[in-house]
């Protein structure tokens, strides 16, 4: 992926890859929260970011 154009500012293709990530990464923790998956992790702030760890470099593999 090329150097993205936002308002004639360049920023790294890993910036895209973060939104994206994010916007995943938000829809994936509402739907985990509504099946009540949360009560069985013992730690969610370890696991969210496992989580989007996992999201971002499985996007970049791509």
């Amino acid at each position: 992926m090329a150097e993205l154009d936002v308002a004639g500012i360049f920023m790294a293709p890993i910036v895209g890859y973060g939104a994206v990530t994010l916007v995943l990464f938000l829809i994936l923790r509402g739907l985990l929260a509504q099946l009540g998956f949360w009560r069985i992790i013992w730690h969610p702030a370890l696991f969210e970011a496992a989580l989007f760890s996992i999201l971002l470099s499985g996007l970049v593999l791509l």
